[in-house]
């Protein structure tokens, strides 16, 4: 068999390695933290009833199909996923002195094993875990369970597989918005796109009070980045690692204007793939060196092989919606979202609303009755509270609660569920929220009203201290209340 090793990209191996270690921790943690209260035994959206509609393990392949779901098991699984994501996140597996194939088993079984209990989470979860990042770790994964040890050169076709992850999460992205809203090809998309993002940071009021050329020359900037750039990953060093560190250096752009949960950090992640040790050697000297590999066996080649054929396979899928005017963002075609195809913000808004809950103590509604607010650990609410940052972190319910202004039908399995909740001062929910404004006895009534809010101008936060300005544009339900057993 030919050499099929890549003894060129240590370096990108330790990152991608070490990345998607880091990532998967960070997802096993939020499942501990959120899943029960969101998708558990008493979640919003029942892990329970999901896996009744959907009783085939091929539909939605889960270990939950075959042991049921139980708040328990949930977090056997996240407990598993976090030791074993912090085993390789420090090296253990790939480095243990070992024989190599042994050592090759190890971290393969370890890497797939990952995959599993993730993969087991995300498809029984519903609605809260819809987001195309989940798609993506866990491809990024299964990648990563080929990657070999420290004993191998890293394989060449598999690097070669991570560089084709990262070309379709940034050309998908710059498809679909080519082919979206006309404020992309306007090139005003990014006037808008700051104040009006899912989840605002701490730097997002600055960057939306850039003059508007600047924001013309961001959008014009996402098109270079994501239609363009990509392709620099397939050309001969050093150019390939020049294209992959100035996509890194754009992720790192939205990195710092907003919070994406893990999306940027495990695409900058999978873009180190492209960073080639002599190049780097060649600016940085005592950074790498040269490295001495071990034989490879032929059982992990043939492996490889088997890898790039079946990535080559189903890569058709992808590459012909990449090719539709009727593009798809982020679906998979395989129950195991072995290759699957990337967008996001085909389209933006224009103006940000958002459902801000109240709740009562009165035992009768009328206009004398005292609402105070619940706040949210990261989506906007108080005026004068500055967006925290959160990502890497994902905040599931503020990211869905982002979407119920856009339609109510993104909340029509769980957003009633969720003001039961409150009302019976369930302590898992309220654990997804800021402070509790009724520490002592949940409220008798709870309602949900529409605000517009917008970025206070630099004259008004002089002013008044708020980094938001809002107005209220309605009622988005009415006051709803448990009653009282006769």
């Amino acid at each position: 068999m030919p050499e099929l090793g890549a003894p060129d990209y240590g370096l990108a191996r330790f990152l991608l390695e070490r990345g998607i270690a880091a990532i998967y921790l960070v997802a096993f943690i939020v499942a501990l933290r959120q899943f029960p209260a969101l998708s558990g035994e008493r979640g919003l959206e029942p892990a329970e009833e999901f896996l009744a509609l959907v009783p085939r393990f091929l539909d939605a392949p889960s270990l939950f199909h075959w042991t049921g779901y139980s708040d328990a098991r949930l977090r056997i699984v996240a407990w598993a996923g976090i030791a074993m994501s912090a085993l390789l996140l420090v090296g253990v597996p790939q480095t243990l002195p070992l024989p190599i194939d042994l050592g090759l088993v190890l971290t393969m079984v370890a890497w797939l094993f990952l995959w599993a209990l993730y993969q087991s989470i995300v498809n029984v979860g519903g609605t809260f875990y819809g987001f195309g990042w989940e798609t993506l770790l866990l491809e990024a994964g299964f990648l990563a369970a080929f990657l070999g040890t420290s004993s191998i050169a890293p394989p060449w076709l598999v690097i070669l597989a991570f560089r084709w992850l990262g070309f379709r999460v940034e050309f998908g992205a710059g498809l679909i918005k080519l082919r979206g809203d006309s404020c992309w090809r306007d090139l005003t998309c990014m006037e808008f796109h700051h104040e009006t993002q899912p989840l605002p940071n701490p730097l997002s009021w600055w960057f939306h009070h850039l003059p508007r050329p600047l924001h013309r020359v961001e959008t014009l900037g996402n098109f270079i980045a994501q239609l363009i750039l990509p392709f620099g990953l397939f050309l001969p060093q050093p150019f390939a690692t020049l294209a992959g560190v100035l996509l890194i250096g754009t992720q790192l752009y939205l990195v710092v204007s907003g919070n994406y949960a893990w999306l940027n950090w495990l695409t900058i992640i999978v873009m180190t793939a492209a960073i080639a040790d002599p190049v780097v050697h060649g600016l940085l000297p005592g950074l790498t060196g040269p490295a001495t590999f071990g034989p490879t066996p032929v059982w992990f080649d043939a492996l490889v092989v088997l890898l790039a054929l079946l990535v080559a396979i189903l890569s058709w899928f992808p590459v012909r919606n990449l090719l539709s005017p009727a593009q798809a963002m982020n679906r998979s075609f395989d129950p195991f979202r072995l290759v699957n195809t990337y967008g996001a913000f085909g389209s933006v808004s224009r103006v940000r609303d958002e459902v801000v809950i109240e709740g009562t103590l009165d035992e009768v509604v009328g206009p004398e009755s005292e609402w105070l607010e619940y706040a949210f650990k990261g989506k906007p609410g108080d005026p004068r509270r500055l967006s925290p940052q959160v990502a890497p972190y994902h905040l599931r319910l503020d990211w869905l609660m982002w979407f119920l202004p856009l339609s109510p039908r993104y909340g029509d399995r769980w957003f009633v569920p969720f003001l039961v909740r409150l009302l019976e001062g369930d302590r898992p929910t309220l654990a997804l929220l800021g402070p509790n404004p009724f520490p002592h006895a949940p409220p008798r009534w709870i309602r949900a009203r529409l605000f517009r809010y917008r970025f206070s101008s630099r004259a008004e936060r002089r002013e008044t201290g708020a980094w938001w300005i809002r107005k209220p544009m309605g009622e988005f339900l009415r006051p709803i209340g448990i009653r009282a057993p006769d």
